[in-house]
């Protein structure tokens, strides 16, 4: 006898839990969320309010009995209670029955500790998971992009998320040799502040620094062109507009790009040689969001003088990765833990 609806109860679950974005799988229903990893909070009660999307048009704009603030930093999670709320708004948001026992598989960044695994699968059984299964983040990204990572040949994956950039060599159903930076889109976003605080006398917010960055941020020289920025003249203490050649973003991004380049670097001078001639053929694979700087892939390509490719839809890899491995856990068994 067939039970649909008890199948339908236990829909599984795959979550790419990013410092700057979160995205869940559900299976036989695709991907059901990509919203920011933000949550809004009232200050007197600690109640959640919104998460994703509705936290992010908020930020910095509420009174002072409502608080914004991202529950993951550098990857990991830094407020568990905050952390707990935006998981289950996020799995409020899909519709699945408070009855429902998931099971879930949760992308990882290949640094993390005992300690930091454990939290996160708590967070995970708390949000009502029957079983909860971590993947590292750069090996998800190497599944979600059709790699067959079970092969001896070797695969170069740099995860650039908002937090953590995941640099991995992986042949074999392991990972052969790793580095775990915990400077990415977050940091670069900070650096486009703080330069226009020093140099300009002008404070901007986070969603500001991270529209420039998508718009005319670049690693490496190319086309310049003049842009307007708004913010808060921090001597008059008046909103302001001023006018800035993009050459002046790219050099202020420059000290981020330099860590994830020297960390790219790091890793190939540590990678077995027969698997360092597989990258000279394969190339180095970008993704994440943070793969999207523009030109990225021109300056890793100028430093190391290999192929450097950007993934298709970049910001997917991991999720789609973590769904094939919710999709078949006996197949990469090996690389879940």
């Amino acid at each position: 006898m067939k039970f649909p609806f008890f199948r339908r109860l236990s829909s599984d679950i795959a979550i790419d839990l990013g410092t700057a974005n979160t995205l869940i799988y559900v299976r036989n229903r695709g991907i059901l969320i990509n919203e920011p990893s933000i949550v809004a909070r009232s200050a007197s009660s600690g109640k959640v309010i919104a998460v994703g999307s509705e936290a992010k048009e908020m930020l910095g704009k509420t009174h002072p009995d409502i608080i914004t603030e991202r529950p993951l930093k550098d990857g990991v999670i830094a407020n568990f209670e905050m952390t707990d709320g935006m998981i289950q708004g996020f799995i409020r948001k899909i519709n699945i029955s408070r009855f429902a026992r998931p099971r879930m598989v949760v992308c990882v960044p290949t640094g993390i500790t005992e300690v930091e695994k454990r939290a996160v699968k708590d967070s995970a059984e708390r949000a009502n998971a029957r079983e909860v299964y971590l993947i590292e983040e750069p090996v998800a990204a190497a599944i979600g992009i059709n790699i067959d990572i079970s092969k001896p040949i070797g695969s170069m994956i740099v995860d650039i998320g908002g937090g953590t950039t995941e640099i991995a060599v992986i042949a074999l159903n392991g990972v052969v040799t790793k580095e775990s930076i915990r400077v990415a889109g977050d940091k670069m976003d900070d650096a486009i502040v703080q330069y226009f605080r020093r140099e300009h006398n002008l404070l901007i917010g986070e969603r500001t620094a991270e529209n420039i960055k998508m718009s005319v941020g670049s690693a490496f020289p190319g086309d310049d062109r003049m842009i307007n920025v708004k913010g808060r003249n921090l001597v008059a203490g008046i909103p302001r507009t001023i006018e800035i050649n993009s050459s002046e973003i790219r050099e202020c991004l420059k000290e981020t790009v330099d860590v994830i380049v020297d960390g790219v670097k790091r890793t190939l001078e540590n990678t077995p040689p027969e698997l360092a001639s597989d990258i000279l053929d394969r190339g180095i694979i970008l993704t994440g969001g943070g793969g999207q700087l523009k030109s990225l892939d021109q300056r890793i390509m100028n430093e190391t003088e290999l192929p450097v490719h950007v993934a298709e839809e970049p910001l997917l890899s991991v999720v789609r990765g973590t769904a094939k491995a919710l999709d078949n856990l006996e197949k990469y068994a090996d690389v879940l833990s």
